[in-house]
């Protein structure tokens, strides 16, 4: 009941974690506005969603995270049809895998532009109604967000950035009741490592894991949704995230041998 009625906006939502995170909230009772570049399948999505949870209502509004506008369109169609916002959820986000040295710099320019600058445009817009409604902003970073991976170097660059962000929106907010939420999943079932972002920029078409042996959308989303009603203000999953974490803070240079030696397994790493 805690979610009934509350209004949900989700970046990314047209699959993976978005897309998951969407229909937990919606079997939660909330209304979601669902956020993707892709029109016709955000559409679909919206028409399916309504069929299968009728006591909630869903918008689907086409935003390119990456153009300010877009993010302002976003929250003012979202204010015009429910009046409020409760949760935003930055979850829009694309990878990339090169060594930086082989690495054209709009790559990076890129992975900045959808995964920092999206979720800076959106919380900047939204940031007002989630005030008044003492609502939750979340950022879907990533343990890249604690430790640098090799190999993802403008990933990591903006999983870091993202936290920092959130981090001292927190802290100026601490008597307003709002609640800022960086939320660190591990590898998890998707789409992002197929449209990951090679050097040249181009898509690389597979992933180097085994997806079938990782945490599922449906896991993640299920444990975001338990921390939103919570209001946790940080959520690290997986043990190995933990582990990373906690390990890095007093043994900053056993914990880059290890993610060098873990990374450089993946099939292909471009650094072997």
């Amino acid at each position: 009941m805690i979610m009934k009625g509350k209004v949900v906006i989700i970046t990314g939502a047209s699959s993976g974690i978005g897309l998951a995170a969407a229909k937990e909230f919606a079997a939660n009772g909330a209304h979601v506005v669902l956020a993707a570049r892709n029109e016709t399948k955000l559409k679909d999505i919206e028409k399916d969603l309504s069929q299968k949870y009728p006591q909630s209502e869903f918008l689907a509004v086409p935003t390119d995270v990456s153009a300010e506008e877009e993010c302002k369109h976003l929250v003012s169609e979202t204010v015009k049809k429910f009046g409020k916002i409760d949760v935003l959820i930055n979850n829009a986000g694309i990878s990339m895998r090169a060594m930086f040295r082989d690495l054209e710099l709009s790559v990076i320019k890129r992975l900045m532009d959808v995964n920092f600058w999206g979720t800076v445009y959106c919380t900047k817009y939204a940031l007002p109604y989630l005030l008044e409604s003492r609502g939750t902003v979340t950022g879907i970073i990533s343990i890249a967000g604690f430790k640098g991976l090799p190999g993802r170097t403008g990933y990591s660059a903006s999983k870091f950035a993202i936290y920092g962000f959130l981090d001292t929106l927190r802290i100026e907010h601490i008597h307003d009741g709002l609640n800022v939420m960086i939320f660190a999943p591990g590898f998890t079932s998707s789409n992002i490592r197929r449209t990951a972002l090679t050097a040249d920029g181009s898509e690389q078409g597979k992933t180097p894991l085994k997806e079938d042996k990782i945490m599922s959308a449906e896991s993640v989303a299920r444990k975001l949704v338990k921390a939103v009603k919570k209001r946790k203000s940080q959520v690290v999953l997986t043990p190995v995230g933990h582990a990373t974490v906690i390990l890095n803070k007093f043994f900053p240079r056993l914990v880059d041998r290890l993610v060098y030696d873990y990374m450089k397994r993946e099939p292909d790493s471009p650094f072997k």
